[in-house]
């Protein structure tokens, strides 16, 4: 193996490393040394490689919604409605928090208060996820009744931050957290209703809406 490739070995086990240590023991725990003991590697390649731990956790964190993403674009694409999207992304919570990505994420946006350097890592590795949910809500809404309504930009940041916040708060209210899932389930079988009437109900909707949105 060539010095290079060596190198980008090391880092990546550096990057898994992060992304396993800070999901298993929370921010506070996450040092270059226990990153390194998960990473099999000697913790002054932490500082080698990325200079400080938190350059470190921005990295792993970029690293790893692209990789998860990346994972999950086909399953997303093929999402041609609102319970659908909702369902598949109660299933992707429930993949991503078997696996500690949700935890990951969560454990990054309590450290990006108290340590201002993870923000922008952090809001970058969510946007990935909320570009392909964005994706997902425009062809979706393109023909219900809701479409001209609705802002798929800011509906997409919303499920995002929702799904990340309920990793939280599973961890306290398991029960409450599986109702807030069902509520938002059937507030998108409900849109799903809309998307069945007929053309002259959904004009009525559209009408009703319009006069709604100018009051």
């Amino acid at each position: 193996m060539t010095e290079g490739a060596v190198g980008a070995d090391t880092r990546t086990k550096l990057l898994e490393g992060a992304l396993r240590t800070l999901a298993a023991q929370g921010i506070a725990k996450t040092s270059a040394r226990s990153v390194a003991a998960s990473a099999g590697v000697n913790q002054a390649l932490v500082f080698y490689h990325f200079g400080s731990v938190d350059e470190l956790l921005a990295a792993a964190c970029r690293y790893g919604a692209e990789q998860r993403v990346a994972r999950h674009r086909d399953r997303l694409a093929a999402v041609t409605t609102l319970a659908e999207l909702l369902r598949c992304g109660r299933e992707l919570h429930e993949e991503e928090r078997a696996g500690g990505h949700v935890a990951f994420l969560a454990q990054m946006l309590a450290g990006a208060q108290t340590q201002p350097r993870l923000a922008p890592a952090t809001a970058a590795g969510l946007d990935l996820w909320t570009a392909e949910i964005e994706k997902v809500l425009v062809r979706i809404l393109a023909d219900s009744p809701l479409g001209e309504f609705a802002d798929p930009v800011g509906l997409a940041r919303a499920v995002t931050g929702a799904f990340v916040g309920l990793e939280m708060y599973e961890g306290v209210d398991p029960t409450g957290a599986g109702g807030a899932f069902e509520a938002l389930e059937r507030l998108a079988e409900l849109a799903g209703v809309l998307d069945e009437l007929g053309p002259v109900a959904r004009r009525a909707v559209r009408h009703r809406l319009r006069r709604t949105g100018r009051a």
